[in-house]
C-alpha cells in the first residue's frame, strides 16, 4: 500500500464526510464512508466486509474495554514471538481454522488429483537438493521410512522436471528450526523426479507432535481446553512446470490425533498406510546404513493443470455463492 499524505496543509477536509457524534447504530457507516475513497476497489471491498464483520462482532458480544484490550495484548504478543524461524501469526490462522478455509477456497483441485492442505509454520528456504533415493535425515533422526511413488498429471502422464520439497519432524517430534542450535537443514530437502515421474528418499518415521505451546497461541489453545497435538504427517510442495504448485502433507493412518489435528489440516484422502518391510536386505539395497527393518509409504501426487485449477474453484465459488 502506499504512503498516505502526512502533511496537514495538502488534505481538503471539506470532502470527507463528517463522522461525528456517533452512536453505537452510526459508527459503522461512518467507518465504510471514510473508506470509500480508497482507489483500489478490491482493498474498498475486503475493508468493508472486514469492518462490518468487526463492528457486528462487538455489538453481537457486548465487548468490554477489558476484553478489546486483552485481545490487543495477545496480537502483541503474537508478533513479538515470531521471528524468521517461527511464524506465530501462521500458528494463529491454522489453530483458528482460517489457513485451511483459506486454503479450500483457492486450492480448489480437479476430480482425482491430489488435495492440497496448510503449509504450516515450520517451512524454510534452504533446505538441501537430495538426489532421488537419497536420504533427507542424518542417521539417528528416527526410524527408517522409505518413500516413493510416482508424481503424474490428472491423466495419469509422469511429469518430468518436478521438484518434491519435503519436511517433516524427526523422531523426537521436533522440526530443525525448533532446535536452539540448529546449523542447518535436517529432515527436509528437495527431490528432483525422475523423467518418468518416479520419486523416492529416505526419511524417517513421522511422529504427533505438539505446536509450540509456549507462546501466546499455546496459551489460547489451553484456555480453549483443547489439546495442542497434530497427527504424525509428511510435508510435501511440489513444483513443475505448466502446472499450479502443489502444498499438501500425508498423514499417517492409526495416529490417534487423525481426527482432531489442532490445525484442522487432515483430509481422508491424504491418509496413508505404512508398510512393514522385514526384509532387512531390502532396507540395505534402498540405502539405509543399519540392516534393521524399515517403513515403506507409497504415494502417487496428481498435479493439476492451472486452468484444471481454475475450472475447479470455479465450480467450488458456485456451489459457495449458493449456500
Amino acid at each position: 500500500m502506499s504512503q498516505p499524505t502526512t502533511k496537514a496543509d495538502n488534505i481538503d477536509t471539506s470532502k470527507i464526510p463528517d463522522v461525528t457524534n456517533l452512536t453505537a447504530s452510526t459508527i459503522t457507516e461512518s467507518v465504510h464512508l471514510i473508506n470509500s475513497s480508497c482507489p483500489n476497489e478490491r482493498s474498498k471491498f475486503i475493508f468493508k466486509s472486514l469492518v462490518q464483520h468487526l463492528h457486528d462482532f462487538v455489538r453481537e458480544t457486548n465487548l468490554t474495554t477489558e476484553e478489546w484490550m486483552t485481545a490487543i495484548h495477545f496480537l502483541t504478543d503474537t508478533g513479538k514471538k515470531s521471528s524468521d524461524l517461527r511464524q506465530e501469526f501462521i500458528l494463529l490462522s491454522d489453530t483458528l481454522g482460517v489457513s485451511t478455509l483459506i486454503d479450500i477456497l483457492n486450492n480448489a483441485k480437479p476430480p482425482g488429483a491430489t488435495e492440497a492442505t496448510v503449509l504450516g509454520p515450520f517451512f524454510t528456504e534452504d533446505a538441501h537438493d537430495v538426489p532421488s533415493g537419497e536420504s533427507i535425515a542424518s542417521e539417528g533422526k528416527g526410524d527408517y521410512l522409505y518413500v516413493h511413488g510416482r508424481v503424474t498429471d490428472t491423466k495419469g502422464n509422469g511429469v518430468p522436471g518436478a521438484v518434491i520439497e519435503t519436511w517433516e519432524t524427526d523422531g523426537h517430534g521436533l522440526y530443525d528450526n525448533q532446535y536452539p542450535n540448529r546449523d542447518g537443514p535436517e529432515c527436509r530437502g528437495r527431490i528432483l523426479v525422475k523423467p518418468d515421474g518416479n520419486y523416492s528418499y529416505r526419511a524417517v518415521v513421522p511422529v504427533p507432535y505438539p505446536i509450540p505451546g509456549d507462546g501466546p497461541v499455546g496459551k489460547m489453545i489451553n484456555h480453549l481446553n483443547r489439546h495442542i497435538y497434530r497427527p504424525a504427517h509428511l510435508h510435501a510442495m511440489i513444483k513443475a512446470e505448466g502446472f499450479e504448485t502443489l502444498t499438501t502433507a500425508l498423514y499417517v493412518n492409526g495416529d490417534k490425533f487423525l481426527g482432531s489435528d489442532a490445525v484442522f489440516g487432515v483430509k481422508t484422502s491424504l491418509a496413508v498406510d505404512l508398510k512393514q518391510v522385514d526384509d532387512v536386505k531390502v532396507t540395505k539395497a534402498r540405502g539405509f546404513p543399519r540392516a534393521i527393518p524399515h517403513k515403506e509409504l507409497h504415494f502417487d501426487f496428481i498435479m493439476a493443470t492451472p486452468e484444471e485449477g481454475a475450472i475447479a474453484r470455479q465450480k467450488l465459488s458456485s456451489t459457495w455463492s449458493k449456500a
